[in-house]
């Protein structure tokens, strides 16, 4: 594969392809024909005494609809690399002829487009002696072409294949308008594949030497085990429920993992989130109940620093009964919702701004990533900026009548409890207000 010089040595071994080429194309207009690859606006167009130029232009690059998605997934679900996909791309060239005389720009355009014609794709050997770097000329090529020899151009999987790429005129109108140029004959072509690779480790996983156990008498694996059932035999959470009176559980509170086939030895329920470093295990021991587990989570005075709210993946580990292999549940999602401490520490009003100023302790503490914000019946104010952990938050509003208001936390989408869900209809929790002075 190529590296991140790649679109650089593609353009390089072009021009010297059309270098090399129209030595031929000297004595036909009467002059030694210049060759460059810079932008048109930056061509000199005043000095009249110039040589004719051949400028080769990459005004886009696109994906290369083919190879965009080779070895994907390039990481598991735990991050780990697991291989290094190709950015594959495309590349279009504008290749524009300039001549100061009669016909010098027709006869060098088509030149150039007759070497393209007879070059169809770009072979090794050619895009090795192009970038190759010799005492001779050093200013031709910068050095970062030195190591890998070629950008890897020449060692990709697939050659790149240069071919025409007709634009109308409206096309056309609209490249020139934006390089803001005046138009000159040109023509466009296109670059493809162009397969840039990282070298990162990645892991490989190990040829499979068996399909289950080993049958003792025959010295075979039983390969793949087949149930008559539309529901797989393995350990399966559908979802995860709390406190019947709460929308999403809080710390203490208990949950219940709900699901199939989650009897068995060795239960362990894994919690993470995307602030720890690693997940907090909890460890239940036998489930003999097969379409649930229930987890108790720790109490909010030990456990403010180390499970914040927010959004946490759930999972369960365990040993089925007649089982020799630990099963891995599916990871399901759990909202652990915030809490506030009513009344709250403070609540003042600015003379001036009308401003309202809302203090409140929370928990678990808000941590520096965590977004946080606070809503008084409909109006919400971000959390003031901290730089550690905070168990107390200071919100700022624009005015809000006073009175009493209903109050809500939202930490990383994740709101503090305000409906009571045991009474018929719902209803709003007694207590959850905050009294606005006038």
């Amino acid at each position: 594969m190529s590296t991140a010089l790649a679109l650089g040595a593609v353009t390089a071994v072009l021009r010297n392809i059309l270098d090399n080429g129209l030595i031929d194309a000297g004595p036909a207009l009467g002059a030694p024909v210049k060759v460059t690859a810079i932008a048109p606006d930056l061509v000199d167009l005043t000095d009249h005494a110039a040589p004719p130029q051949l400028n080769l232009f990459l005004f886009r690059v696109t994906p290369n609809s083919g190879w965009r998605n080779a070895d994907l997934p390039s990481r598991n679900g735990g991050g780990d690399r697991l291989t290094n996909p190709p950015l594959a791309v495309d590349l279009h060239y504008l290749l524009t002829a300039y001549g100061q005389t009669d016909l010098q720009a027709d006869v060098l355009l088509g030149y150039a487009m007759y070497l393209m014609h007879q070059r169809p794709w770009l072979d090794r050997a050619t895009i090795r002696s192009a970038l190759s770097l010799t005492p001779l000329d050093p200013t031709v090529l910068p050095d970062a072409f030195r190591d890998p020899p070629a950008a890897g151009l020449a060692d990709q999987l697939d050659a790149v294949k240069v071919t025409w790429e007709p634009m109308d005129t409206e096309e056309l109108s609209r490249l020139w308008s934006a390089i803001q140029v005046h138009y000159r004959p040109s023509a466009c072509y296109q670059a493809s594949v162009v397969l840039m690779q990282a070298t990162r480790p990645a892991q490989q996983p190990l040829p499979v030497l068996r399909r289950g156990p080993v049958d003792p008498l025959t010295n075979k694996d039983t390969g793949v085990a087949v149930v008559p059932s539309l529901v797989p035999p393995y350990p399966f959470i559908d979802r995860i429920e709390g406190p019947s009176t709460h929308d999403s559980p809080q710390l203490g509170d208990t949950v219940t993992l709900r699901g199939r086939f989650l009897a068995g030895t060795g239960v362990t329920v894994t919690f993470a989130h995307r602030l720890l470093p690693v997940p907090h295990q909890v460890v239940i021991g036998t489930t003999t109940d097969a379409d649930h587990i229930d987890v108790g989570l720790p109490p909010a005075p030990g456990a403010d620093a180390d499970w914040p709210a927010g959004v946490w993946a759930v999972s369960a580990s365990l040993l089925p009964a007649g089982d020799t292999d630990v099963r891995q549940t599916n990871t399901v999602a759990m909202l652990l919702a915030p809490t506030i401490a009513l009344p709250p520490a403070s609540v003042a009003r600015d003379a001036t701004t009308h401003r309202v100023t809302v203090t409140v302790a929370v928990s678990p503490q808000v941590r520096v990533e965590q977004e946080a914000s606070l809503a008084l019946d409909t109006a919400t104010a971000t959390a003031s900026p901290r730089t550690v952990p905070a168990s107390q938050l200071t919100f700022v509003f624009e005015p809000v009548p006073a009175g009493a208001r209903w109050v809500r936390l939202r930490v990383d989408g994740v709101d503090s409890q305000l409906i009571d869900r045991s009474a018929t209809p719902p209803v709003f929790l007694a207590g959850q207000t905050v009294t606005v002075p006038a």
